[in-house]
């Protein structure tokens, strides 16, 4: 890959994922060094891609294999405050309800993000996260359910 190419890729991909990594580790220091990680992967990888999107599943699966290396070496999970300049596609202040998806386990918290922030299908999610459209469904549906309960709970106080 010429440096070229992998700066363009760099400037149009590094936010999602440090966006789909942050909401793995909930550590900025953490999501930072594994989307270098990740980055560094892309620059000396020597295959191709058919397109833009094709490059940024890519880039994705190699930042979630990166999460669950990283979680098998450290075995933690970090309770640091979510950072009030996590970045996005579009410029916007942390509202409640991205507080809340932070706030789901993992197993809901990433199908969402990849759902909703990302825009990827049901079958696309499931290529990336190696597992059924079914249980895809299953984890955004219980997802949703737990955000709304949350949701309202807030409303109560």
């Amino acid at each position: 890959m010429t440096d070229e190419k992998f700066l363009c890729a760099y400037e149009k991909f590094r936010n999602t994922v440090y966006s789909v990594i942050f909401s793995y580790v909930r550590n900025a220091d953490d999501a930072s060094e594994l989307s270098q990680d990740t980055f560094i992967k892309l620059y000396t990888y020597e295959g191709g891609f058919d397109s833009d999107d094709h490059m940024k599943a890519w880039l994705i699966r190699v930042a979630v294999n990166g999460c669950n290396d990283h979680f098998r070496k450290r075995r933690h999970v970090s309770d640091s405050p979510i950072p009030e300049d996590l970045p996005s596609g579009e410029e916007h202040e942390l509202d409640e309800i991205i507080a809340e998806v932070m706030k789901l386990p993992e197993k809901y918290r990433i199908p969402i993000h990849l759902f909703y922030y990302e825009e990827y299908s049901v079958s696309e999610i499931s290529d990336i996260l190696g597992i059924s459209e079914s249980t895809v469904k299953t984890r955004l549906r219980r997802g949703r359910e737990k955000l709304k309960k949350a949701l309202r709970k807030e409303d109560w106080l």
